[in-house]
């Protein structure tokens, strides 16, 4: 092997390297935030008729009252991706709140719309679900009353949903950039339930991956 090809295959190696702790350094490993057994680092609430753990699935579900309630996570997040798989029957609001002002994640029904936004950002305020934020033909893809994938991944300032392996919207807002606690939301006023499974993330870093 001539001197010319040996340096080839160093530098091909070293770039290799540099890569790899690149990658790395974009993304952390995969980190369970439910355990499937109970409700260890949630900040439950008290008292709590609204959340249990049944046969390894996490139980949102409204009072005789309906007044509403979030589980939220004992640790904060700014970028990250989200899994998790979520069920329902029937007409529900909830979502999945992260990041500081609050953005929202909204499954079911909105309460101001009043019409299905799964996938879709609430910003709160005046405009509520942006045009932008809007998941679109989110009917093709979505599974009533069977499990249903969702991926959330927020880097910088965007915000991009799949469901069921589908890409339905990505977002772009520079407002909601501090880190925050996620949370699991039962919205006041309606009776609903709705069941989470393997809940997991890992944090990234704020510059966007190649190819992600």
């Amino acid at each position: 092997m001539d001197r010319l090809a040996r340096r080839l295959i160093l530098y091909g190696v070293i770039a290799g390297g540099i890569w790899g702790v690149a990658c790395l350094g974009s993304a952390q490993e995969w980190t369970p935030l439910f355990n499937g057994r109970d409700l260890s680092g949630w900040k439950v609430p008290e008292p709590n008729p609204f959340w249990r753990v049944v046969d390894g699935v996490l139980v949102g579900q409204s009072d005789p009252a309906r007044t509403g309630s979030m589980l939220w996570t004992q640790k904060e997040y700014r970028d990250f991706e989200l899994e998790f798989e979520a069920r329902w029957d029937g007409e529900i609001d909830s979502g999945v709140m992260f990041r500081k002002p609050e953005l929202q994640l909204q499954i079911g029904v909105s309460r101001t719309l009043r019409r299905d936004m799964t996938g879709s950002f609430y910003t709160g305020g005046s405009e509520r679900y942006p045009e932008a934020g809007q998941a679109r033909e989110v009917d093709k893809v979505l599974k009533p009353g069977e499990w249903n994938a969702f991926r959330l991944q927020a880097r910088g300032n965007t915000f991009t949903v799949w469901i069921n392996g589908r890409q339905l919207v990505q977002y772009t807002d520079n407002r909601f950039a501090g880190s925050a606690p996620i949370g699991l939301q039962i919205h006041a006023g309606v009776d609903m339930r709705i069941e989470f499974r393997n809940l997991r993330i890992r944090e990234l870093s704020s510059e966007p991956a190649a190819g992600s």
